[in-house]
């Protein structure tokens, strides 16, 4: 299996444990450069997951409240900045 289908396969929480590993990793220094490099690629990824699990999360919520409350949704729940 290569990696795009594991993380494909990986939970939200899955991801940001192993991007906390990473991180973690990396702040003791205690690696090589090439592991650093591999480490801060594989970071990359995880960000890039995590940020499209939240994006499919908020589609789902919106879709929801537009489904249930199409009148009535309060502002502070339809203005959701992802940034």
């Amino acid at each position: 299996m290569n990696n795009d289908n594991m993380l494909d396969k990986m939970t939200f929480e899955e991801a940001m444990n192993e991007l906390e590993n990473l991180v973690e990793s990396l702040d003791k220094g205690d690696i090589s450069l090439d592991q650093a490099i591999a480490a801060y690629d594989k970071g990359s990824q995880l960000k890039d997951h995590c940020q499209k699990k939240l994006n499919e999360a908020k589609m789902k919520v919106e879709t929801i409240q537009s489904s249930d409350n199409s009148d009535v949704v309060p502002d502070k729940l339809t203005s959701f900045d992802s940034e």
